[in-house]
């Protein structure tokens, strides 16, 4: 005797109900699935542990200038390919496609709470932020408008290091830009964001007046697996991390991502 019904089961996939893709994003720092809409109204932030997730330009150009001041400079300046690298082009299509970047840092003029600055946003998304021979060009020419203006000078920097495609040209913009902010008589405050690396932390990255980090940045040259390898010693906990660097005398404050605007200005306000 058939004592129950036979239901159909609710793993049924044809009557599963959809949710839609990018509603939910799991926090690098604690692990916690947070709703996406939510986390964007805290500028990226986790508000469980204070994870400050990597964030593109258009929103540090939002954070940190008055509404509609920012006039870009140098917009046009397009990546060669000198070396004729293999794939180059394909990465420079895709990347140009995914930012509406035509490089990896966005340089101009805009003005916090009134005052007149010039600013430089890098963009991880554009080829990890690499720095290759349009990148240091943009950066020395905004240093150039700095000091024949008259204005502070401020950088974000969001980078994986020098663009291994354009070779030792895209080396030689560490030099540039370093000579260029050695003529530099006005103010540079240098902002780190995740991650900071490689060879734009050894050049103008780290000559900052003074030199702000975002929580939990990672700020170093090579990676901690190469220098594990190369000292043959285990690193200490948190190596690298804006708090590290702080410790350690390399940054000069971390700040809080909601903070960093209201920070800039008061340092410009003692600096300037």
């Amino acid at each position: 005797m058939q004592w129950f019904k036979r239901r159909k089961s609710i793993e049924d996939k044809s009557k599963k109900r959809e949710i839609p893709d990018g509603l939910w994003i799991k926090c690098d720092g604690c692990g916690e699935i947070l709703y996406k809409k939510q986390i964007e109204k805290n500028l990226m932030v986790c508000p469980k542990c204070n994870h400050h997730f990597r964030v593109n330009s258009p929103l540090y150009k939002t954070l940190l200038l008055d509404e509609g001041t920012f006039g870009e400079k140098d917009e046009n300046l397009l990546p060669a390919d000198p070396l004729t690298f293999k794939d180059y082009q394909e990465k420079i299509k895709k990347s140009r496609k995914k930012t509406f970047l035509n490089d990896a840092i966005v340089c101009g003029e805009g003005k916090i709470k009134g005052r007149d600055v010039e600013i430089c946003i890098m963009d991880f998304n554009f080829i990890g932020g690499t720095m290759g021979s349009v990148v240091g060009e943009k950066v020395k020419r905004a240093i150039q408008r700095a000091s024949d203006k008259g204005l502070p000078l401020i950088i974000v920097t969001a980078t994986g290091g020098a663009r291994m495609q354009e070779g030792m040209l895209s080396l030689m913009q560490m030099a540039k830009t370093a000579a260029a902010l050695n003529r530099l008589h006005t103010p540079f405050i240098s902002i780190l964001t995740y991650p900071s690396t490689a060879g734009v932390l050894a050049s103008y990255a780290s000559l900052g007046d003074v030199i702000i980090a975002e929580p939990g940045a990672h700020i170093g040259f090579a990676g901690p697996r190469v220098i594990e390898q190369t000292i043959k010693r285990e690193l200490p906990e948190g190596f690298q991390r804006s708090e590290f660097m702080l410790e350690h005398g390399f940054v000069d404050m971390v700040v809080h991502r909601k903070d960093l605007r209201d920070t800039v200005d008061i340092l410009l306000n003692h600096l300037y």
